[in-house]
This record gives C-alpha cells, sequence and structure tokens, in this order.
C-alpha cells in the first residue's frame, strides 16, 4: 500500500469509527427483534442507539493506525467523494468505501507483528473481521490470539486486570486520571453516525486519528507504571 507507506515495524495502535443504521430502515422483523425487550420510550431510544456497536447493524466508517514507537500512522475513512490523500501531524488520510478501507487496512496490518487497542478484543476486531466477512474480504492477520498472548495487548483488559477489576472506565475516564488530552472534548463515539449523515467524513477521521494519539499515551503508562 504504497500511499501511506507503512513499512514493517514491530507494534501498531489502531482503532475504529462505526455507525449504525437508521432504525426505520431495518426490516420488520429486525426491529422486533432489538425491541423485545425495551418497553419505555427511553429503552427505545436506547436501541435505537445502539446500531453503531454491532456489525450486522453498522458500518465501519473509519480505520486508524499509529505506530507508537515513530508516531506516525494513518486514517482510512469512509466518503462519498474520495478526496486526494492529504497529511497531517504524521498521519496521513485516505478516504474509500467501507470495502476499500477494509482492504487497505488488512494490507496494512500484516506488516506488524504486535497490535494494541483499547476495548479491540470485545468491539474493534470482531467488527472489523464481521464486516470484512460481508465484502468477501480474508483477513491478513489474526487479531484475536489469547487474551494473554502479548500480540494483542488491549488496554482496557489489561487495565482491568483481565477481569479482577469489575468497574470497566472509558478511555476518557483513564485519559483524565494520566493528563491525557482526551479526543472526546467536542466529538464523542455516539456523534459518529450523525456527523456520517452530515457528510463530515473528514472530522470523523481526524476524532478516529485523536483516539489514536490518546491510546498511545495511554499505552505509556501501561508500559513503564503499571506492567511487571
Amino acid at each position: 500500500m504504497p500511499a501511506l507507506d507503512f513499512k514493517a515495524m514491530s507494534r501498531v495502535i489502531f482503532d475504529i469509527e462505526t455507525a449504525g443504521e437508521d432504525f426505520d430502515c431495518l426490516d420488520t422483523e429486525v426491529q422486533n427483534y432489538f425491541l423485545r425487550f425495551a418497553e419505555t420510550d427511553e429503552e427505545i431510544q436506547e436501541v435505537k442507539d445502539s446500531l453503531s456497536f454491532y456489525p450486522l447493524t453498522g458500518q465501519v466508517v473509519a480505520i486508524g493506525m499509529l505506530n507508537p514507537d515513530t508516531n506516525k500512522g494513518g486514517v482510512f475513512y469512509q466518503c462519498t467523494e474520495p478526496p486526494l490523500p492529504f497529511e497531517e501531524d504524521g498521519i496521513k488520510y485516505e478516504g474509500g468505501t467501507e470495502k476499500e478501507i477494509l482492504v487497505k487496512f488488512w494490507e496494512a496490518i500484516k506488516n506488524y507483528k504486535e497490535f494494541i487497542t483499547f476495548n479491540g478484543r470485545a468491539f474493534d476486531c470482531p467488527f472489523l473481521i464481521i464486516r470484512s466477512a460481508v465484502h468477501h474480504i480474508k483477513p491478513t492477520k489474526n487479531l484475536m490470539p489469547n487474551r494473554y498472548d502479548e500480540k494483542h495487548i488491549d488496554l482496557l483488559e489489561r487495565l482491568t486486570f483481565y477481569g479482577a477489576v469489575r468497574r470497566k472506565f472509558t478511555l476518557d475516564m483513564w485519559c483524565r486520571t494520566f493528563g491525557i488530552k482526551s479526543p472526546k472534548t467536542d466529538i464523542t463515539g455516539y456523534d459518529i453516525k450523525n456527523l456520517f449523515k452530515a457528510g463530515r467524513y473528514e472530522d470523523i477521521a481526524r476524532y478516529c486519528a485523536g483516539d489514536l494519539r490518546a491510546t498511545k499515551e495511554l499505552f505509556f503508562y501501561w508500559e513503564n507504571f503499571i506492567k511487571s
């Protein structure tokens, strides 16, 4: 993938942004499936807002990658009319369809041996794998090795000591604790669907880059002060 010039390096941070379908556009049977336990208006709205969390009712709209050792990386993001690739602060941005950005991701990730995520095992990796299968794309790397394997460092798992600490805090909360600049000040994951509908594709891509940088800083604390 010459556009981003990823070289064979040891480790990479990655993160995705997703957007769910409009609930009213789903088949009646699917709507009934999701609403079967919802009784109040608040519960119904919660169901409608949750569609971005599932690869069966959502899609990948951005995939970010950052090498923590070189501070270089890229974001592949969905857009209707892909602009020319551009670069900001060491991050290269490329647009495309969902299928195109997934292909680019798998082409880039195959050059790395270790992966770093925040909640990647429970969310990002399964989402990427299922959405890739929808487009008949075969993964080039096993992103879901044994949870204790050092090939994939999921910081959410590590910071809860594999479930010994029952309360799981968000990336934003960890950033606040360690004095890391949070990417969640102006935009949060709940805003992505509306931003995508509004055509604010580059805003989503830059938000994804912010998640990468925050995860890198959190990884620094884990690696230097918490990891034994």
